[in-house]
């Protein structure tokens, strides 16, 4: 019989391990914002005949353009991102790439993000997430009222929401650092539904606690605990494996528009199905017993294993 509950403590270090170097990357250097926050251009390119990137990012540099982010799509096309440009600029710029690549550049996609707008939707999406979490734990304190302390249930899960938006945002920052990954409105859509489903993940496993609290199976909450887990832990992973599979395909072959989309929904999905198994219920036990207390001295007891 595995124990998880009584493992908690391993469980809690690995978590730190990822979370850490995230925060430490957050606080010194942030997230590489892309123009859905900062302000700037989105292009795509499309070319005649191909174009070799790195001829692309040296005509973008040479006509002013260094900074450029420049990435290529499944179909050939190339999704550029600069600052903001006026249309003579813009009318300038795709006539330089016409004359030094002598081809055909015809221009798929354009918009253009202003400071303020930028602004007003980097506050718009925290606010969004801290709303959400606000009702999130209001819900769940409601769900589990028949419990003792049921908005520590709700304070719980909420603090696993925590640990898998951190792990996110910690190796959103460290690829920003290590190779310019940007996050944009997107972004913040994917978060969202990461929090959305790792929420789902723990409530199923918080459920099934309260059924097996009721029905008693032991006096003991850690027992408790680890055999409701147990009997949620196939249901959790095989879900979790088909988004997972949806995902990565989509990552893997549907362009570089969608990539920073689907990455952030990707490690959203392992770091919830973790959290739903590993963390979440045994911080409730955590609290349950107190930080002082220790480890009682019987197994944990059997448990269907049925979801």
């Amino acid at each position: 019989m595995i124990d998880i509950v009584g493992k908690r403590n391993w469980f809690f270090l690995i978590s730190l391990i990822i979370i850490i170097p995230g925060i430490i990357s957050l606080a010194v250097s942030g997230l590489k914002l892309g123009i859905d926050f900062s302000s700037g251009t989105t292009m795509t390119l499309q070319f005649n005949t191909p174009v070799d990137q790195g001829k692309l990012r040296q005509e973008m540099s040479t006509l002013g353009f260094s900074e450029a982010s420049i990435q290529k799509t499944g179909t050939g096309d190339y999704l550029i991102r600069i600052r903001e440009i006026t249309t003579d600029e813009k009318n300038g710029l795709i006539s330089g790439l016409n004359k030094d690549l002598t081809d055909n550049v015809t221009i798929r996609d354009f918009y253009a993000v202003t400071p303020l707008v930028a602004g007003e939707v980097a506050r718009n999406a925290g606010i969004a997430i801290i709303v959400t979490s606000i009702f999130m734990l209001l819900y769940i304190a409601w769900a589990f009222r028949r419990v003792p302390n049921p908005f520590r249930w709700g304070t719980c899960a909420v603090i696993s929401l925590l640990h898998d938006v951190l792990i996110v945002l910690g190796i959103f920052s460290i690829l920003g650092w290590a190779l310019g990954m940007q996050v944009d409105a997107m972004f913040i859509t994917a978060m969202l539904t990461v929090v959305g489903y790792s929420m789902h993940n723990t409530i199923v496993v918080f459920d099934r606690i309260r059924e097996n609290f009721g029905r008693g199976i032991s006096k003991d909450f850690a027992i408790t605990v680890n055999a409701s887990i147990l009997e949620t832990v196939a249901r959790c992973i095989n879900t979790s494996l088909t988004v997972t599979l949806v995902v990565l395909s989509i990552y893997l072959f549907g362009g570089a528009t969608t990539r920073e989309f689907m990455l952030a929904m990707l490690l959203g999905v392992v770091a919830g199905t973790y959290n739903s198994i590993c963390i979440a219920g045994p911080l409730l036990v955590l609290w349950d017993r107190g930080l002082a207390k220790s480890e009682p001295k019987s197994k944990p007891q059997a448990a269907p294993t049925a979801a």
